[in-house]
């Protein structure tokens, strides 16, 4: 199935000279989302998947139908101030200052096999900051999935040493 008939470009989104890619029309069409899911899901059961996590809000969209399809759990990783009990969390760079992302401090065993899936790859810094919080709680990162890539940002550079899926790639 080609998914990037399913992806709307928006230009100048949300500032001029950005390219958004809204993956909202593939949501909503039903055999698209599946299509893209089950992809998603057949990539969590190579890598051995044993807990899904997700950063804000569009790794919920498509991890928590992944996590449900394989019976396994899903560990949300949000912004300080969202989740309402005791966290880790991990700072890390944007092109003009920093971020913080958090996740619960139980959210993850130790030894235990962690995929991180989001929407898009972009330039990797809430990817390879999600990888820190798994690995901070003693998880294991097995992979990286993503329905869009932009390759042309690199952000495979700082996750590479993971296995990386993604659907599609711009």
């Amino acid at each position: 199935m080609d998914l990037k008939q399913y992806i709307a470009i928006v230009e100048d989104f949300p500032k001029e000279g950005i390219s958004f890619k809204d993956i909202t029309p593939l949501m909503d069409n039903g055999s698209a989302f599946k299509y893209a899911v089950d992809q998603i899901v057949e990539f969590a059961k190579d890598v051995g998947a044993e807990i899904i996590v997700g950063p804000e809000a569009r790794g919920f969209i498509v991890g928590c139908p992944v996590a449900y399809a394989l019976g396994i759990g899903f560990a949300p990783v949000r912004k300080p101030g969202k989740l309402p009990r005791e966290v880790v969390s991990v700072e890390y760079d944007l092109e003009y200052g920093t971020n913080t992302l958090t996740m619960h401090k139980d959210a993850i065993s130790p030894g235990q096999k962690a995929l991180i899936i989001d929407d898009l790859l972009a330039t990797g810094g809430t990817v390879d900051a999600t990888i820190k919080l798994v690995e901070k709680l003693g998880g294991e990162v097995v992979g990286c999935a993503f329905i869009i890539e932009l390759t042309e940002l690199k952000g495979r550079e700082k996750i590479r040493n993971y296995p990386v899926k993604t659907l599609i790639q711009y």
